[in-house]
């Protein structure tokens, strides 16, 4: 594969990098031509009357900036006794249909997908068994219309090995791992690599454009505590990339896959770009600070500005998709909207799934197929899908420039809190990256909240927490005895 570079002219005209401020966006010449869908108010206002963007312009105040050392070349930041890692960090997914119950116990039983209280922590492991082997048949019948297992794997070791390449074509010799979070090669297998190549300047990159809380947070707070209990970790100098979805190469790939699928249909300006977005819970984003909405929106609205450049002016909307439990999620759900959309009489929809760089079941099953269904018989008659980004070229490339970009800075970052249009989430090393972000929201929520005392301002949340507290009072009575159905169906062991 050949590594494409962005024009000097493209470049310079307009900043989308990880690592430097970037200004407001302005408003382009063809808002007032684009019908805007909102679902932020009543399903009757799906619609919106007035030229207005989908997406507001936002102030937080979380913000990064890196030493003000510039970048030369990349031969000016490898030297010759130096060997460079890059870590690709992802979610993992099972391979077979065997693997699917393991797989979904190593998830529930992160505390940062299922938090619960000092008292009944001793009871992670239980429950995580309980929910695994309750959610396996429905998530095998999935795993199975896709060919029996997730091709999560296989797609990230191809977009590693490009990498690779891509990094070499650029002079930058560096080996490239990847590190899953809940499935093999495990990021703890990808460290143990890491060490025995002698790996002496180390960039992690998650693979997830925009920064959440359960996705590049989860990972980062394992490998902040995978580092601080080795020496040789300790000493190795090592920066992260926590979100990169403002780069100038992601936009216009992004743009690219957008436009050539608008082709294929028979009225492209008729159709209704539908962004959809795996969900958060509401609580991340409202009483935690994750960055995760206001960086989805941002990356929607550059989006459409770079499309904006081409003269395509689609009505476009962003929902969210993949929520579980009883809490609320972020909103519009992406089921929701389409049929919304089907009432208001939108005959032909092109789905953008935007937060995922890698076909998997929730691109290949829950939008190709559920989805999919739900449009039509909702009466949308026309449905196309943006693929992932997968190896896609001008893709790879850019993730090789941010690699390149981010080597001066490995080791020698300053983050402080400035009023600039960057990355919500600052770049930085692990333990510093999460010092500073722990210090700008409360204490982390729980996707599925076990139990909290006082008032909530949602029902929704009451009957959520009702139910937990009942399992957990099932748990803790299976335990104490040794008897119970979850005994006689081997989900926890006999005495």
């Amino acid at each position: 594969m050949n590594c494409p570079a962005m024009s000097a002219s493209a470049s310079s005209s307009r900043s989308y990098s990880t690592f430097r401020p970037r200004p407001l966006l302005p408003q382009t010449s063809h808002d007032s031509q684009r019908s805007v869908l909102q679902y932020s108010r009543s399903p009757s206002e799906v619609f919106a009357t007035s030229p207005l963007r989908l997406l507001g312009k936002h102030s937080l105040p979380l913000r990064a900036v890196v030493t003000s050392k510039s970048i030369s070349s990349s031969s000016a930041v490898v030297s010759g006794d130096e060997k460079i890692g890059v870590l690709l960090l992802n979610l993992g997914g099972p391979e077979t249909l065997d693997d699917v119950q393991p797989f979904l116990f190593n998830l529930f039983a992160d505390p940062d997908i299922i938090r619960l209280p000092p008292l009944f922590q001793f009871l992670q492991k239980p429950l995580a068994q309980f929910i695994s082997v309750a959610r396996a048949p429905k998530s095998k019948e999935g795993y199975a219309s896709i060919g029996g297992g997730s091709p999560l794997r296989h797609i990230t070791d191809a977009q590693a090995e490009e990498l690779s390449k891509c990094l070499s074509e650029k002079n930058v010799p560096a080996k490239v791992y990847v590190g899953m979070r809940y499935w093999h090669p495990f990021t703890e297998e990808a460290i143990e690599q890491i060490k025995t190549d002698g790996i002496t300047k180390l960039v992690v990159l998650p693979l997830y454009p925009q920064f959440s809380i359960s996705t590049s947070g989860s990972s980062l707070r394992l490998l902040e505590r995978i580092f601080r209990e080795d020496e040789y970790l300790v000493n190795m100098q090592h920066t992260v990339i926590p979100s990169w979805y403002q780069r100038e190469g992601y936009i216009k790939a992004m743009a690219n896959l957008i436009q050539n699928e608008l082709g294929k249909f028979d009225f492209p300006s008729q159709v209704v770009i539908f962004f959809s977005a795996h969900g958060v819970p509401l609580a991340y984003v409202e009483e935690a600070g994750d960055p995760y909405k206001a960086e989805m929106e941002e990356c929607v609205d550059l989006i459409m500005e770079e499309l904006d450049k081409r003269s395509i002016t689609n009505a476009y909307t962003l929902a969210y998709q993949s929520r579980v439990g009883p809490v609320e999620w972020l909103k519009p759900y992406t089921e929701e909207a389409i049929t919304e959309l089907g009432k208001k009489g939108v005959e032909n929809l092109l789905a953008v799934p935007i937060s995922f760089v890698s076909e998997h079941i929730e691109t290949l099953e829950e939008i190709d197929v559920e989805y999919k269904e739900l449009a039509l018989k909702s009466g949308i008659k026309n449905w196309g899908r943006v693929p992932a980004l997968g190896t896609e070229p001008l893709f790879i490339s850019d993730l090789a420039d941010a690699v390149v970009e981010s080597l001066p800075y490995v080791g020698a970052m300053a983050v402080s809190n400035l009023e600039a249009r960057q990355s919500l989430v600052p770049l930085g090393s692990v333990e510093e990256l999460l010092a500073t972000y722990d210090s700008q929201r409360r204490e982390l929520p729980a996707p599925v909240t076990m139990w909290e005392w006082g008032w909530t301002r949602s029902a929704e949340t009451w009957n959520g927490r009702a139910a937990m507290l009942a399992v957990l009072a099932l748990l803790v009575l299976e335990v104490t005895t040794g008897k119970g159905f979850l005994h006689q169906w081997g989900i926890l062991p006999s005495s």
